[in-house]
C-alpha cells in the first residue's frame, strides 16, 4: 500500500521558520496535485495549501497566506512546506496528501495521506 512521508517537524521558538518535506513511498504523486494540512486535538483538519501537479499553481487558506509557501521539485518527487514567523497557534500534527481532483482545499479530496509530522512552536 502506497504512502506519502512527511519529515521536518521538530520544536522552534516563535518566529523561527522550519521547512517540511513529504516524498510518497510506493506511490505515484507525479501527475497529482498535492496539499498540507494540519490537526490539532479534537478539531477537524484544516487545509492549508495546495500546489498543481505542474507546480504552476498554488493556494492557500487564508491563515497562513503570506507566511506559508507550497512546493515541490518534480525532479526529485517531494513536496514542501516552508513555514516562516511561526507562532505557538501554529502547534499541530502537519499532514501532506495526495488530491485527487487537481487543487482542492476539502479534506475529501485527496485519497492518500502521511502519517504527519509534530510541529511545535514555544513562546
Amino acid at each position: 500500500q502506497g504512502r506519502l512521508v512527511e519529515s521536518g517537524g521538530g520544536l522552534v521558538q516563535t518566529g523561527d521558520s522550519l521547512t517540511l518535506s513529504c516524498e510518497p513511498s510506493e506511490l505515484t504523486i507525479s501527475g497529482y496535485g498535492m496539499g498540507w494540512f494540519r490537526q490539532g486535538p479534537g478539531v477537524n483538519r484544516q487545509f492549508l495549501a495546495g500546489i498543481s501537479w505542474s507546480a504552476t499553481t498554488t493556494h492557500y487558506a487564508e491563515s497562513v497566506r503570506g507566511r506559508f509557501t507550497i512546493t515541490r521539485d518534480i525532479a526529485k518527487n517531494t513536496v514542501y512546506l516552508t513555514m516562516n514567523s511561526l507562532k505557538p497557534e501554529d502547534t499541530d500534527v502537519y499532514y501532506c496528501a495526495r488530491s485527487r481532483v487537481g487543487l482542492g482545499d476539502e479534506f475529501y479530496e485527496y485519497d492518500y495521506w502521511g502519517e504527519g509530522t509534530q510541529v511545535t512552536v514555544s513562546s
